[in-house]
C-alpha cells in the first residue's frame, strides 16, 4: 500500500488503529478454518463515520475491504482474498438503547454474542441464537453468517431476530434498514438481505435484536443409545410426536470420547452416541413434554435416560457439547469442521452415510451436532502433513456435500460458505442461482472491493 493512503488511513482512524507491519498484521490473516492471507493493512474502527469514510476512501482508491470480527468464522469469511484492507469491529461494542418494554436491544456489530444476556436479565428477557462460539463471535458476525446454535430447534437463528441495522454501502453511504415495529413491509425487505450476506454487500455498524421473555422452567435430560441409527430415528421421532424440544444435541462415540479426554463431563465413554435433550416453558409443560420425549427415545435402542437432577448436573452436560470441538481437536494434529444440513426425517440417512464415507476412505470423524435442527457437525480428524490422508480426506468432503444434496439438503447450516464451500455451492443453487447473487453483488458492490472472492467468483470485469 502507498505510503499516501496509509496516512490517509491513520487521518481517519488515528495512527494507534492503522497497522501495516507484517508481524503486527499476522493475527488478522487467517480465521478459525485453514487459510491465511496477509493484508495490505489492518485498522480498528470505532464509528459507523469512520467506517464511511473508510469505504469512500476504499471506493476512490480501488482498494478491498474484508470486514472482521474476532475471527471465529469457520469458512475462511473474513481472509483478506484480494489483501488489502482488514477492517476491524471488535471496538465497537457499546449498548446503544435497550428497550424492555418492546423486548428489543441495539447494539454497535462488535458486541459479543454472550454480553446480551446479562443486560437483558434484569427483565428477564434473553437472546434466543446461541452459537457454539457464544462467548467470543460477534453480533456483526453471527449477522453476516446468521448464526445458529444450540437452541436453534425452538427459537430459531440470527434472521428470526434482527429487526433493524445501520450499514455502511461500498460506496460509503450510510442507511438505517428495517424497523422495531412487529410488523413492517414499506419497501423490499432489505435487511434480510444482509443476513447472510458474509460482508459482500455493505458494512453492518449497528444492528436491533429481538429479545424473548425467559422460560419459568427446564428439564434437561441425556439420552444414552446403543446405535447410531437408534439416536438420529429418535430425534425425527420425538418431532413427529409433535414435541419441540429447545435443545437437542447429537454426539457420537468418537466425540464423547474426545470429550472425556479433553475434560470429565459425565459422559458415557461406551456409548454409540447420546442425545443431549432440553425442553422449557410454563414448569408443568415443559414436564411433561420431557415425559413426551422418554416415551419416543426409548423406542429406539435406548440404553438409558438420564434426567438432570441439579442444575450442576445440566451444566456439566452442556458444557460437554460445547467443549466437543475444542476436544476434537486435541485428538490429531489438524481437523476439517463442517456443517452439513438436512431435514430431520432425513438424519437417520444422513448419519449412516458419513458414517460409511468416513469408513471409504479411512479417515477418522467425530460426529456431533443441532440434531433437533438436522444440522449436524461432521469433523473430519486429520494430519494435513500427510499428503495421502489430506487426498481421501478431500474426496470424502466432496462426497458429504454430495450426499446433503441427495437428501434435500444443504451445504452449510450455519457456518457460511466463505471460501471453504464456495466450489460446492453451484451444486446446490445451479448456475442460474449464481448468477442472480452476482447480480445483486453487482447492485451493491459494482466494484468487488467488500470481501472479494468469497461465497462465489465475480465475472472478471466486476473484480478490483
Amino acid at each position: 500500500m502507498k505510503k499516501s493512503q496509509v496516512e490517509e488511513l491513520k487521518v481517519i482512524f488515528g495512527e494507534k488503529d492503522v497497522l501495516t507491519e507484517i508481524e503486527d498484521m499476522v493475527a488478522y490473516s487467517y480465521d478459525a478454518s485453514h487459510v491465511e492471507i496477509q493484508p495490505e493493512a489492518v485498522v480498528f474502527a470505532s464509528t459507523t463515520e469512520q467506517i464511511s469514510q473508510l469505504m469512500k476512501f476504499a471506493y476512490r482508491e480501488n482498494v478491498a475491504v474484508t470486514p472482521r470480527g474476532q475471527g471465529s468464522g469457520l469458512s475462511g469469511g473474513s481472509i483478506p482474498l484480494k489483501k488489502g484492507i482488514v477492517l476491524c469491529m471488535d471496538k465497537m461494542k457499546k449498548i446503544i438503547d435497550f428497550d424492555p418494554a418492546n423486548r428489543l436491544i441495539t447494539v454497535e456489530a462488535g458486541l459479543t454474542t454472550s454480553d446480551i444476556d446479562p443486560i437483558a436479565v434484569d427483565a428477564n428477557l434473553f437472546y434466543p441464537p446461541d452459537p457454539g462460539s457464544v462467548t467470543f463471535s460477534t453480533i456483526g458476525g453471527n449477522v453476516a453468517e446468521n448464526a445458529g446454535g444450540l437452541r436453534g430447534l425452538k427459537y430459531g437463528v440470527t434472521k428470526d431476530y434482527v429487526k433493524m441495522m445501520k450499514v455502511v454501502l461500498p460506496q460509503g453511504d450510510i442507511v438505517t434498514l428495517g424497523n422495531k415495529c412487529v410488523k413492517h413491509v414499506a419497501g423490499f425487505n432489505m435487511e434480510g438481505i444482509f443476513v447472510g450476506s458474509e460482508g459482500l454487500l455493505g458494512i453492518m455498524t449497528e444492528v436491533t435484536l429481538a429479545l424473548l421473555p425467559i422460560p419459568e422452567h427446564r428439564e434437561s435430560a441425556l439420552a444414552i443409545f446403543n446405535s447410531l441409527d437408534g439416536a438420529a430415528q429418535a430425534v425425527s421421532d420425538i418431532i413427529a410426536a409433535g414435541v419441540t424440544p429447545s435443545t437437542m444435541e447429537f454426539m457420537d462415540n468418537a466425540t464423547i470420547n474426545a470429550i472425556q479426554n479433553f475434560k470429565d463431563c459425565n459422559l458415557p465413554r461406551d456409548a454409540a452416541a447420546v442425545l443431549l435433550i432440553e425442553t422449557d416453558g410454563e414448569k408443568n409443560s415443559s414436564i411433561a413434554d420431557m415425559g413426551k420425549v422418554e416415551q419416543q427415545v426409548k423406542k429406539n435402542d435406548i440404553r438409558e435416560f438420564a434426567r438432570a437432577k441439579t442444575t450442576k448436573e445440566r451444566d456439566s452436560l452442556f458444557e460437554g457439547r460445547r467443549v466437543a470441538l475444542n476436544a476434537l481437536a486435541s485428538v490429531k494434529p489438524n481437523l476439517i469442521l463442517e456443517d452439513a444440513t438436512v431435514m430431520r426425517s432425513k438424519l437417520p440417512e444422513m448419519v449412516q452415510g458419513i458414517t460409511n464415507i468416513a469408513a471409504k476412505h479411512d479417515i477418522q470423524v467425530g460426529i456431533f451436532g443441532h440434531a433437533g435442527d438436522g444440522n449436524l457437525h461432521p469433523t473430519f480428524l486429520i494430519d494435513m502433513g500427510d499428503r495421502e490422508e489430506m487426498i481421501r480426506t478431500e474426496k470424502a468432503v466432496v462426497e458429504l456435500f454430495q450426499l446433503a444434496i441427495d437428501l434435500e439438503g444443504t451445504i452449510s447450516g450455519e457456518h457460511g460458505i466463505g471460501l471453504e464451500k464456495k466450489p460446492f455451492l453451484k451444486d446446490q443453487i445451479g448456475a442460474e442461482g449464481i448468477a442472480l447473487l452476482q447480480n445483486i453483488k453487482k447492485t451493491f458492490d459494482p466494484k468487488n472491493l467488500l470481501n472479494p472472492g468469497k461465497m462465489f467468483d465475480m465475472p472478471e470485469e466486476f473484480t478490483a
